[in-house]
């Protein structure tokens, strides 16, 4: 199997050579050793996201393996079938972070048909070896500078716009970085300026870079040539934007993860109203009654900005990229008093956007979760005061829901340290956190520290919020799984009978809470052999589910089938034959309470 690795700092075109490449592969028509049956193009920066890209193209191949609900499972058997397979196909790692954590998920294959292509800043020995070939990319040469900025302008249908003197002279000014060259070169290209016309306006002295981006922000040495031509462009694109939306766009865009975000995060609800509020107000109209921002107008703004080279789209549909330099660039630019409106206003995007099931959208919700925590990153702490922002406790639900567990319970463990900084320890946010991780803990199988943790999370709701409180109950409710998970189903029993009692006096009971403990209850009278008092408990959850969530909908379709076979079973340990039969139940899990204040 051939793998290359193409290593270089920011803005040297490591990701847009890759895309090259994997175009050429994928156009070529199909033959012997030409041409591609599968391409798969990976977000790399977090293992989470390898898993979850390869469990979806498990999917689409319908490998047998795979597990709808094991993201993990259904990513090995990809592993499996592109060590095996005959067909030709090509695996993109873009933007690897982590070598070690990437190399356990390096596809294997017959070096005739599987092709791996990685790009990554890091130069780590775990790239190298094992067949990979490392290709180190770097500033381009001025000979390579001045003919990129050359060919660019004539393949515009523009040749007359470059000048050989100043075409030197304006490389140098970039730094021969090939990110700043294609801001350069768009703008050119748009404003019908020619190379001198761009070196004079890139050269005044009015850019103000000390504000924009402080020397010490600047790590890579090539933040000023990208701040300056990022400056050009956002005059012009202002200048051309007939929306007035380009600005706070940006901005928030900036705070996204560069390596992509779906686009409807920016036709939600959330995000509408923060760019109707950015509008400058017209005299005939009051604040109150400013005309709606449509989709059209955001669409039209977001095409302005894919013209001037600032965000990059393969389709309409696509995720929105931007370079990680023009992001940093930009979020320079937010006033300090402007980010939390900013960071919440992404947070609630991200929110309404966020499908009610992961795995029926394993992509769109690998997404939201990276640019959860890159928005937390780039906001911090932002999302946390004055309350903790409810697109930061989605997450780990989220890598629950597709078998990421032990990523959960990390995740998790940094909530509860953040949460403890921010609020303290005894804050409900941070009692949120700390039962959430309890749960990630039961999910991931280790149920002795979900009940040593879930002990002290009730002690503590108990002390802070009293007996009687919903969240007190939770904890009461939760407590009891960890009891039947370690085989105190005794305990488990007598404390889900009160839980049960409590919220059907406090929520009343058709509430969902109650009806949680009711389907839990049931699991106990099981598992003590209570078995038609088990049946009678879950007929009654099963006609609450069917009223609340519908027919078809997963929890009601699982408990139907489970109602079923119950009946069946009992039915037969009831005939005469089968007297000293024992009821024979398939296991059912319990209902955990994870929550987001």
């Amino acid at each position: 199997m051939l793998s290359q690795v193409l290593v270089g700092d920011g803005g040297v075109g490591k990701s847009q050579l890759a895309a090259a490449l994997a175009r050429e592969l994928r156009d070529q028509a199909r033959g012997q050793d030409r041409g591609l049956d599968l391409l798969v193009w990976v977000n790399a920066a977090e293992p989470d996201r390898i898993i979850t890209a390869y469990a979806e193209a498990a999917d689409q191949l319908r490998l047998p393996g795979g597990d709808r609900g094991d993201d993990t499972a259904s990513a090995r058997a990809f592993l499996n079938w592109l060590a095996a397979t005959d067909r030709r196909w090509l695996v993109v790692l873009d933007d690897i972070a982590d070598p070690e954590a990437v190399d356990a998920w390096w596809p294997d294959g017959n070096p005739r048909t599987g092709r791996v292509l990685a790009t990554t800043r890091r130069r780590h020995a775990l790239l190298s070896g094992q067949g990979r070939r490392l290709i180190p990319l770097d500033l381009y040469t001025p000979e390579e500078a001045t003919s990129y900025l050359r060919r660019r302008l004539s393949d515009a249908g523009y040749p007359q716009l470059f000048e050989d003197g100043a075409a030197d002279e304006l490389c140098h000014a970039l730094g021969l970085l090939p990110l700043a060259l294609g801001h350069a070169a768009a703008y050119m290209i748009n404003k019908r300026c020619d190379v001198g016309t761009y070196l004079a306006r890139f050269q005044r002295p009015d850019s103000r870079l000390a504000d924009l981006l402080p020397p010490e922000a600047d790590t890579e040495g090539y933040g000023r040539p990208v701040t300056r031509a990022l400056l050009l462009s956002l005059d012009a694109v202002q200048t051309a934007d007939t929306t007035q939306l380009t600005r706070p766009l940006l901005q928030l865009i900036a705070l996204m993860d560069p390596l992509g975000h779906p686009v409807g995060l920016w036709t939600t609800t959330p995000v509408r109203d923060h760019l109707r509020a950015t509008l400058p107000s017209r005299r005939r109209w009051p604040r109150r009654r400013q005309p709606a921002v449509t989709d059209q107008d955001i669409h039209s703004a977001l095409d302005c900005l894919h013209t001037y080279a600032l965000i990059a789209q393969d389709s309409p549909q696509a995720p929105i990229r931007m370079h990680a330099l023009t992001a940093r660039a930009l979020r320079e630019t937010i006033a300090p008093e402007a980010l939390p409106s900013l960071a919440r206003t992404a947070g609630d995007a991200i929110l309404s956007l966020w499908p009610g099931l992961d795995h029926h959208d394993r992509d769109l919700s690998a997404a939201l979760r990276a640019n959860t925590m890159m928005l937390d990153q780039h906001t911090y702490p932002s999302l946390w005061r004055p309350t903790t922002h409810g697109c930061l406790y989605r997450v780990s639900g989220s890598l629950s829901a597709v078998g990421l567990y032990e990523q959960a319970v990390a995740y998790n463990q940094g909530l509860v340290r953040r949460s403890t900084d921010n609020h303290g320890p005894d804050h409900p946010g941070t009692l949120t956190a700390r039962n959430n991780l309890a749960v990630s803990y039961a999910d991931a199988g280790r149920h002795h520290e979900a009940l040593e943790l879930r002990e002290h999370v009730l002690a503590d709701r108990e002390r802070i919020l009293g007996p009687h409180h919903p969240d007190t109950l939770d904890a009461r409710h939760n407590l009891a799984n960890s009891y039947a998970d370690t085989g105190r189903h005794h305990e488990a029993l007598e404390l889900r009978e009160h839980v049960l009692a409590d919220r059907e006096r406090i929520l009343g009971p058709h509430h969902p809470d109650t009806i949680d403990a009711r389907h839990n209850l049931a699991i106990s009278y099981a598992d003590a052999g209570r078995h038609h008092e088990a049946l009678e408990l879950r007929e009654h959850v099963l006609a609450d589910r069917e009223r609340i969530l519908g027919p078809h909908h997963p929890d009601t379709i699982v408990l139907r089938e489970y109602v079923a076979r119950a009946r069946s079973a009992l039915a037969a340990a009831q005939r005469p034959s089968a007297a000293d039969t024992a009821v024979n139940l398939p296991s059912e899990p319990p209902q955990e309470d994870r929550e987001a204040p």
